[in-house]
């Protein structure tokens, strides 16, 4: 959407969220939630039905899947049409998420983030992207989501369980 500015024959760019639609984007660790370090394809494949399973997926919604890279090659072919990041080390996955929360403006051009992932690690940028107005859905493994990201959340769901629990604001 252009704006023509008074007076002037330029154009500028709408301001905001106004020039992008409503989507999500959805954030995936996915070695920790297949709840292993080298998850095999058919581990991955289940995360991703038990993932769909929970959540709707807008038609404009992104995934980025985060892995090391011995589990990149499991990651494109049990969890394909996806964007991949890949980091070696032992949070390796999640610093790329991270990097996608911190230099991709976000909050900006997204209404919706699951994190899909329980580590700590994601707390502060969940809380942020909550205070600029989105919604942060975390889907976790019930035995490795942390308490601080479970309180930064607006709701949270276990692939492991059928429930998932709203968090009151």
């Amino acid at each position: 959407m252009l704006r023509i500015v008074s007076g002037s024959n330029r154009c500028q760019p709408a301001s905001g969220r106004e020039r992008f639609p409503e989507r999500g984007l959805h954030l995936i660790d996915i070695e920790n939630l297949a709840g292993g370090a080298r998850p095999s394809r058919e581990q991955i494949r289940g995360v991703q039905g038990s993932y769909a399973c929970r959540l709707a997926f807008g038609a404009l919604d992104q995934v980025v899947v985060a892995s090391s890279p011995l589990t990149l090659l499991s990651a494109a072919l049990g969890w394909p049409h996806a964007r991949y990041r890949v980091r070696s080390g032992r949070d390796g996955a999640d610093l790329e998420l991270l990097d996608v929360l911190q230099y991709e403006k976000v909050a900006a051009r997204f209404t919706r983030v699951v994190i899909g992932s329980g580590d700590g690690a994601f707390a502060r940028a969940a809380a942020s992207l909550a205070a600029a107005g989105v919604q942060v859905i975390v889907v976790s493994r019930r035995d490795s989501l942390s308490a601080r990201l479970k309180i930064a959340a607006s709701q949270v769901i276990y692939l492991d369980t059928a429930q998932s629990v709203t968090v009151a604001a």
